[in-house]
Order: C-alpha cells, then sequence, then structure tokens
C-alpha cells in the first residue's frame, strides 16, 4: 500500500490504513486501531519493521502498536505474507514494513500542510474532558546540488479526546442452578491523547554507484486517561464460606424466589445488602519512541552491490495506574447499604440503585470492602518503568548473474535487544491511620453520569490532586509479588541468510522468484529475583539455540495479465518478551472460582515466564492464483497452510509454595496453589483461503467511469494443543476476516465507504498493573465513509474532506466463556467520529 498523496491520508494512524488491505484487520482500544491481525491472527504471530528494520514496542510484548505512527509521517506500507530468506525479522503469518519517504526516489520538490478537527458524538462523558480535538500535520521533500542530495521532513502532532461507556462485569456465578452477574466494575472512560511524530531523511549520492541514507524517527506519546465509576460486589459476593441466598451472609444477598430465570441465566431480580465502591481512577502512559539508522548502498555497474545498515530503536515507557476508593463507610457493614434491581440482556446488565451516589454527604474516601486487610486501602498505585532498546546491524553482498540465476545475494543480520520493567506501587491510604475522610468540596468537580447503566450519577474527583495536596498519600508496597515483578530480558540474534533469484523466460511466460536459507542463532537470558526459603535471590536464566529456515518462492507469469505464485518456507516467530521473564509473582485468591487444585480457599495463585521459550515453528506453503486487467484491476485467491511444529501456550499448573513468604492480608488454607506459565506444546496446523480483488466498474460500462471497488475476504482455520494435549484457541485468531472499499473519483470529487468485518476472536486485554487478560470477543463491523475534493485552477493542490468513523456505533463486546450472548463480560461503546479538514500541497 503506498500513501496516494504526500500528506493526505485522514486516518488517526497507520494502523487504521493497514486495517483496510486484504487480509489484514485491527482490534479497538479505546476505539483507536492499536494493533494489526494478519489472515485472521493476533499481533503476536506477526512482526513489524520500521524501513526494514524491527522495532521497539509500546507494549509488553513484541507487537507495535500502531497508534504511535501518525499516517501522515509514513509514505508506504509493504505487508508480506511469504518470507524470503533475505528478509529480516519475519513473523509467522506476516510481516508489515513501514517505510518513510525516501527524497531521491520520489524526485521532486513538495511542501504539504494538512490540518483537520475531530468530534465524538459521546460527548464530554467526565468532568474536565473534551469533546472536540485536532492534529496538524506537515511534509516537506526536496533534492539539490543536481539530485545528489534529498531531504525529506514531516510531522504531526493530534490532541483528541477518545470517550468510552462501558459495561463490565466480574463474571457470573451459578446460584440454584442459574447463572447471574457475580460483580460489576463499569466505567466511563474519557482520554485525551497528544502524539508529536517526526520522521526526517537525508540522502547523499556522491558518486552514481554510491548512496547514502539516515533516517529517523520520534514519537511523543501521551494517553491521559480518567476512568469513573462504581464496582458492585453481587453474586460473587459471599461471605465466611456463606452463598449470597442466606439471608446470614454479610456480603451481598440475593433472592432467587423474587426474580426472573431463562435459559439458564436470571435476567432480572433485587441484590440487598450491596456496599459499592465508587471509582475515581486515572491512568497514564507516556512514551518516546526514538529510532533511526544509517544505510551505505554500493551499486556497481558490473553486476555487483553491496549495502551496509545500522539501525537503533530505544522506548521509554511510563504508566501510571492509579486507583481510588470512596462508599458510604469502612468495611463491611458500616455505612449504607443499597438495594439494587438488575436487567441482563445482551447489552450487558442495567441497574435500579436506591442510594444517590453524588452526595458528598453520604460518600466518603475510604475501604469500604476492606480490601486491604490490616491496611486501611483507599486505593493502589502501580507505576511501571520499562525500558526497551534495539541496535541492529546488516550487511549485504550480491551479484547479479545471465542465466537462470538472476542473482545471488547473502547476508548476516546481528541484532541485540535489552527490555526491563521496573514496577513501583503502593497503597493509597489516609494520613494518620485514619478509616475515612470526607472528600474536600474545592476537589470534587461535580458529578459523572452512568444513567446509560442505571447507576444515575457519581461524585467525582481527581485522585492526583487528593494526593498533591496531602488528603491522600502513598505507602511503598515491597511484598514479594510486587519485587518479583521486575526482571531484564536480553536477547542477541545471530542471522546469517543466503539467497538465489529467480528470472527465466519459458515460452510466453516468465519464471521469476527465489530460494534460500536463513539461519538464527538466538541468546536469550532474563534476569530477576526468585524466593528460595523466603530469601530473594538474583538469578539469571536462559538459552541458547539455532534455527534454519529454507524458502522458496516462485511466480509464473503470462502474457494475458494471469499470475501463479506458490512458496514453502520454514517460519519462526519469537515468543513474547515478557513470557521470557525468571520470576514468579503471586498472591492469595478469596472468591470461589473452581480452579484451587486441593478445592480449599482461599488459596495462591500466580503467574510467571519461562527463560527457556523457544519460539512459533511451522512448515508453511502458499499458493496464489492473480488475474491483472484494465489500468488497476485484479482479482487474486490465496491458498495457505502451516503445519505447526511448536506452539506458546499457558496452562495453570499446580505450584507448591512452600518456602515463599506469604503475602500480607487473608491467609491460604493451603501452600498448594496454582502458577500460569507458557511452555511450548506440540503439533497443530492452520490453513485457509483468501480472495482479494480491486475491480473498477468502467471495465463493465463507460457509464460507471471513476467508481469501484477494493476488498478482500479471508478463511481460516486451526487446531493447536494445549499443555494438556486439548485443543486450545488462539489468542486473537478469527475464522472470518473481510474489509470493503467502493469509491468514486473523477472530477476532482473522491466518494469512499469502507467497512471492516472480522468474527469472534480472544482478544488481549490490559488489566490492571499491566498484566495481560484474554477474553472472548464477538463479531464485530466497522463502516466508515469519506467525502473529498481536490481542487484545481488557481487552488491547485488543495484538497478537503469530511470523514466519519464507526458511523453504526458499533460497540466492542466480550463474553464470559460459554458463549452465551447474554453473560456480557465487556459492552464498550466508543461513539461515532467526524472529521473535517484539508490538505495543501504546493
Amino acid at each position: 500500500m503506498a500513501q496516494e498523496d504526500i500528506g493526505k491520508l485522514p486516518d488517526n494512524s497507520i494502523g487504521e490504513s493497514i486495517a483496510r488491505l486484504p487480509g489484514v484487520t485491527a482490534q479497538r482500544l479505546n476505539g483507536r486501531a492499536n494493533v494489526i491481525s494478519i489472515r485472521g491472527f493476533g499481533p503476536d504471530f506477526s512482526q513489524t519493521l520500521l524501513n526494514g528494520r524491527e522495532q521497539t514496542s509500546l507494549g509488553d510484548a513484541r507487537a507495535v502498536e500502531f497508534d504511535q505512527y501518525p499516517a501522515e509521517v509514513v509514505s508506504q506500507v509493504v505487508v508480506y505474507k511469504t518470507p524470503s530468506a533475505s528478509l529480516v525479522g519475519q513473523g509467522l503469518v506476516g510481516t508489515v514494513d513501514i517505510r518513510t519517504i525516501r527524497p531521491l526516489e520520489y524526485g521532486k520538490q513538495v511542501f504539504a500542510v494538512g490540518a483537520r478537527g475531530s468530534y465524538t458524538d459521546l460527548g464530554k462523558l467526565n468532568a474536565g474532558s473534551k469533546e472536540f480535538g485536532y492534529r496538524a500535520n506537515a511534509t516537506y521533500v526536496d533534492q539539490f546540488a543536481d539530485d545528489t542530495i534529498g531531504i525529506a521532513l514531516s510531522a504531526s502532532y493530534i490532541d483528541e479526546p477518545y470517550q468510552v461507556q462501558e459495561f463490565n462485569a466480574w463474571g457470573y456465578n451459578t446460584v440454584n442452578g442459574n447463572n447471574v452477574i457475580g460483580g460489576s466494575k463499569s466505567y466511563v472512560t474519557s482520554t485525551q491523547l497528544t502524539r508529536f511524530g517526526l520522521t526526517g531523511t537525508l540522502q547523499f549520492k556522491p558518486t552514481d554507484t554510491i548512496t547514502l541514507t539516515a533516517d529517523g524517527f520520534y514519537s511523543d506519546f501521551h494517553d491521559d486517561q480518567t476512568k469513573r465509576g462504581i464496582e458492585l460486589p453481587l453474586a460473587f459476593d459471599g461471605q465466611n464460606g456463606l452463598s449470597v441466598t442466606d439471608p446470614a451472609n454479610n456480603g451481598s444477598r440475593f433472592d432467587p424466589a423474587t426474580a426472573t430465570a431463562s435459559d439458564g441465566l436470571y435476567t432480572s431480580g433485587t441484590f440487598t445488602n450491596v456496599e459499592g465502591v465508587i471509582r475515581n481512577d486515572v491512568f497514564e502512559r507516556d512514551a518516546k519512541l526514538y529510532s533511526g539508522g544509517f544505510n551505505a548502498l554500493y551499486e556497481g555497474d558490473d553486476g555487483w552491490s553491496a549495502f551496509f545498515d545500522f539501525g537503533y530503536s530505544r522506548t521509554d515507557r511510563h504508566e501510571l495506574s492509579l486507583e481510588s476508593y470512596s462508599g458510604t463507610g469502612y468495611g463491611r457493614g458500616n455505612g449504607a447499604t443499597d438495594t439494587i434491581g438488575f436487567e441482563t440482556g445482551t447489552e450487558g446488565t442495567f441497574f435500579d440503585p436506591a442510594l444517590n451516589y453524588s452526595n458528598p454527604g453520604l460518600v466518603f474516601l475510604t475501604d469500604p470492602l476492606g480490601w486491604g486487610g490490616s491496611t486501611i486501602q483507599a486505593g493502589y498505585s502501580n507505576d511501571r518503568i520499562v525500558k526497551d532498546e534495539l541496535k541492529q546491524y546488516r550487511v549485504q553482498v550480491q551479484r547479479e548473474m545471465d542465466g537462470f540465476i538472476s542473482a545471488v545475494k547473502v547476508g548476516m543480520n546481528y541484532t541485540d535487544r535489552d527490555k526491563s520493567l521496573t514496577p513501583e506501587e503502593s497503597f493509597v491510604l489516609i494520613p494518620g491511620g485514619a478509616t475515612e475522610a470526607p472528600i474536600p468540596s474545592q476537589y470534587i468537580v461535580g458529578s459523572t453520569d452512568l444513567t446509560y447503566l442505571g447507576l444515575g450519577p457519581i461524585l467525582s474527583y481527581d485522585p492526583r490532586e487528593l494526593l498533591a495536596n496531602g488528603v491522600l498519600e502513598l505507602r511503598p508496597n515491597s511484598v514479594p509479588d510486587v519485587i518479583a515483578k521486575a526482571y531484564t530480558i536480553s536477547e542477541d540474534l545471530m542471522t546469517l541468510y543466503g539467497q538465489a533469484d529467480i528470472r527465466v523466460p519459458l515460452g510466453t511466460t516468465e519464471l521469476t522468484g527465489n530460494f534460500g536459507v536463513q539461519a538464527i542463532g538466538t541468546s536469550q537470558k532474563s534476569s530477576g529475583l526468585t524466593i528460595p526459603n523466603g530469601v530473594f535471590v538474583p538469578v539469571t536464566r536462559g538459552d541458547d539455540y539455532w534455527d534454519v529456515l529454507p524458502s522458496i518462492n516462485l511466480s509464473l507469469r503470462f502474457d494475458s495479465g494471469f499470475v501463479i505464485r506458490a512458496a514453502a518456507a520454514r517460519e519462526v516467530m519469537r515468543p513474547r518478551l515478557d513470557d521470557l521473564r525468571v520470576a514468579i509473582a503471586y498472591g492469595v485468591t478469596t472468591t470461589v472460582d473452581g480452579q484451587s487444585p486441593t478445592g480449599l480457599y482461599p488459596y495462591l495463585s500466580g503467574s510467571g515466564g519461562n527463560p527457556y521459550l523457544r519460539p512459533y515453528r511451522a512448515n508453511a506453503f502458499d499458493l496464489n492464483f492473480e488475474k491483472y486487467f484494465g489500468s488497476s484491476g485484479v482479482i487474486a485467491l490465496q491458498l495457505f497452510y502451516k503445519d505447526i511444529k511448536s506452539y506458546v501456550d499457558k496452562s495453570k499448573v499446580p505450584f507448591d509454595f512452600t518456602g515463599f513468604p506469604l503475602p500480607t492480608g487473608q491467609a491460604p488454607a493451603t501452600l498448594t496453589g496454582l502458577v500460569d506459565q507458557p511452555a511450548n506444546t506440540g503439533s497443530g496446523e492452520l490453513y485457509g483461503a483468501e480472495l482479494a480483488a480491486t475491480v473498477p466498474f468502467d471495465l463493465f460500462t463507460r457509464a460507471l467511469d471513476g467508481f469501484g471497488v477494493t476488498g478482500g475476504v479471508g478463511y481460516t482455520e486451526t487446531k493447536v494443543l494445549n499443555l494438556l494435549g486439548d485443543e486450545t484457541q488462539i489468542p486473537g485468531y478469527s475464522k472470518w476476516v473481510a474489509n470493503g472499499t467502493l469509491f468514486f473519483e473523477k472530477y476532482g470529487l473522491n466518494l469512499r465507504g469502507s467497512a471492516r468485518y472480522r468474527t469472534g476472536f480472544l482478544g488481549d486485554f490490559t488489566g490492571f498493573g499491566g498484566s495481560p487478560t484474554r477474553r472472548i470477543a464477538k463479531d464485530e463491523l466497522i463502516i466508515d465513509a469519506q467525502i473529498g475534493y481536490d481542487f484545481g485552477g488557481s487552488l491547485d493542490g488543495l484538497s478537503v474532506y469530511i470523514q466519519g468513523q464507526n458511523l453504526t456505533d458499533e460497540p466492542f463486546v466480550s463474553l464470559n466463556p460459554g458463549g452465551d450472548p447474554r453473560q456480557v463480560i465487556d459492552y464498550q461503546s466508543f461513539g461515532r467520529r467526524f472529521l473535517a479538514g484539508f490538505t495543501y500541497k504546493f
């Protein structure tokens, strides 16, 4: 995909532009397309490059979050679905290479500026949030000294709000044979995204055979999020071994006799004795990405060529998750309780409370449910500091030849990557050991409206102001499970490759392609803390291994515009970086969830990494049939099959915590608990087909000149075994993905209507503390549209556009395991976004 015109892409990020390509879709975060899925698979199975170089990431894994790349600073995106030996940094299902402008190749002077305004129709959901935003961008490209020096500069700045209305359920408990909502933690979320992106490229061609290129990319990304809502303990709130149906239960109570059940689910009823927790939370993420490189290219007139390339990428990330609790009183039974009616359906649960949660005389800063145990916990602060640095060195020599082998290239690439996490967690306390405190009126910012869930208004404040002015204070939490979260991952990769290119005429056809082999030597190490016999001991663990990856790609081209492509390759995708950590983090699970290995509650449960983890590995085969017609028409059928030889799966396994210090608070009933840990499993397979087409309608009649359609549909089947030998669902996998764009381009007018669809998938969500959580997401269909006009005459170079995104207000929905569409876990409404802007090129 090439940018149609410098500075003309109106998408929020390059992620939304890529998501319009056949066989590619995206997962939304707060309404933004932030990670890419190729062939229906999640971001852990593909790789992203910038100008051919691997990049550090904003997240804990390898997957690049595409909303850090402004669309305006990118000139081209290439998606590789089959690897070649010379493609360094390949993924299991595909590789995305984002490319910035090369001024000497662009070959002309251009200066382009653009700006736009945006509006979200959900309005201002939180006090202090915005409904209008803006962005501006500029690009300059020029050549000097008889086209021997070229420069390209691009800059983009964005300041835009995103609003989310969310329902979230803890899950569903079983009461008298029917499921009923176990609890709710629902928010309205207002996000203010500011991002400054800058790219620069300088090229120098001192001779006809030598080209020197230096390029850089900088992104300053700030995500400021306000989350306000109510957490309601419901059917999971049985206390001291009592059921919520027991009138003596000290927690929430539920009477099935007054409820309505349908097909195994209580769809309406009433909870009494409910003690809710009012939440005023913030999430701040600051990330700076520095990326750049230097390339020296020699192209001789004798068939020899060579290049040296150095790349550097670094991400400094700071994430603060700050929770603040308030309620009607400290601990159980010490404040006003609520009687709440509910109705459960396919859009979540609608509530009917009796209390007014916006009354400052009723709501206090406190620990309403005694979550802190002996600590009077009025909130919690989790500050995560992540540093990710990557250096890449590459050299290649190529010789062009006559005959069946048209060129031979050999090369070497060395990549050195280090990623570390430093957690800083603290309890939020009321000074002086007080159990509760009123919220000073000067810090109350009004109320937040939760009537979309029936909960009415809730008292609202900014906990950062309370901390800054001493109303609340922090006390560091240095328990073992927090300290053990810290890790440092070191990964060194040596890649050697050789490739032969093919170009030979066969009658009226031409055979092109390549074959070769890539060998990757991996040295991985993980450093952290273990706790044998209750003593912290620093430890480093890791492994060294090699992967040999042969590949062949062939294309048979006919004069008629028909092309047959075939490919076979051994493919790998390295595991998530955070899955390589050596430490184990753990805590006490107090709720009855049916997972205790001994059947006793509470029990110890935790998660950890595996420093000996090997990559995903597969043998892959692809067969494509393509037909090109007219000036721009194409239809293509792509068939693929992957025989998986090694897969990475997480599973909860029993673990003996003898010798490990116990967390503070409630003691476990047994030292035998569970640890969720990744490991390599055995066989599996995935296969499928993609149909893609671009059809200009003037092929049928001149009356439809300017009209056309482009898009594709993909179908994938999988069968992968987990650690227990059972079939498992692959994260991010959708059986069907499709997208299409109907367009009209003529007389300066351009009209586009786009749709992208994916069936249900196992999505990755970020929980408190940055830990990944996976839930089953429902099908979604996103509809966008755009109207634009390119002026001529005295206004030549000026383009204006209006765009609508998510026009049908498609929600993001995840379900409770089992697939009942009424047992909703997440129901997130992002609203519609409308944008109007211009670009001017001169």
